[in-house]
């Protein structure tokens, strides 16, 4: 499974990293993304990738903007500490909202539905 993380902070995106390897050895983290204009650049070359997870508030926007106008892309985990965003992250083929911290058995199981 090739991952893709969209996590502004560093040691958020290390953690997140940290579980999805624990969940499974052989996933492919492909990138970790900072910012919504660096996942837009990453977007728009590259696409070989089977889940995402978001965080919904970035330092330059929104992640949500990211996938506004993208007609196709992978189901998202979408990872914040703000339940605002509930409603509308399911618009965006979101697969789960998990609210920070997060905790590995909510992580594992937003996974298992993916899988």
């Amino acid at each position: 499974m090739n991952v893709l993380i969209i996590e502004d902070e560093k040691p958020a995106g290390e953690r997140l990293a940290a579980m999805v390897h624990e969940y499974d050895p052989t996933i492919r983290i492909l990138a970790t993304l900072r910012s919504v204009k660096e996942a837009r650049e990453w977007f728009a070359s590259q696409n070989r990738l089977d889940v995402i997870l978001a965080d919904i508030q970035l330092n330059d926007g929104l992640s949500l903007e990211i996938f506004k106008n993208k007609a196709m892309h992978p189901p998202i985990i979408f990872t914040t500490a703000f339940d605002e965003y509930l409603i509308k992250a399911f618009e965006f083929n979101s697969i789960d909202y998990l609210l920070k911290p997060i905790q590995k058995t909510k992580l594992f199981h937003a996974l298992d539905k993916y899988i």
